[in-house]
């Protein structure tokens, strides 16, 4: 009888907790724009991304990413969910980039770098 109490507590602590990491997941805004720019220097070179998301519950348009001077082609629309990579051209500053859509979104991300570990490959 305590063993099934003990079951059956933790087998509730666990559904609850699912329960909660599920809801917390789920779109809360119509449209929104998830952004990560990132930046790796390595001794001898620098590899750069940027990692767009729409992360609203509708569609994004004429979503835009700037560079500073140099834009990438505007993607006409971004689906609920959907996830887009670029590379930086080469002869641009990597301090930040803005990406722009519609309806009203512009977020300016500055680049990020990982954290360097001793032993790591490019630390």
């Amino acid at each position: 009888m305590r063993l099934a109490l003990v079951v059956a507590t933790a087998t509730g602590i666990v559904a609850v907790a699912l329960i909660a990491m599920l809801f917390s997941a789920l779109p809360t805004k119509d449209y929104d724009l998830s952004v990560d720019a990132l930046k790796d220097e390595q001794s001898l070179f620098t590899s750069a991304r940027v990692v767009i998301k729409n992360i609203g519950r509708l569609p994004l348009t004429d979503v835009l990413v700037d560079y500073g001077g140099q834009k990438e082609p505007m993607i006409p629309l971004l689906h609920p969910g959907e996830t887009m990579n670029f590379s930086p051209p080469e002869d641009v500053q990597l301090d930040r980039v803005t990406v722009t859509a519609e309806p009203g979104i512009q977020i300016v991300q500055p680049y990020r770098s990982p954290i360097k570990l001793p032993g790591m490959i490019g630390s």
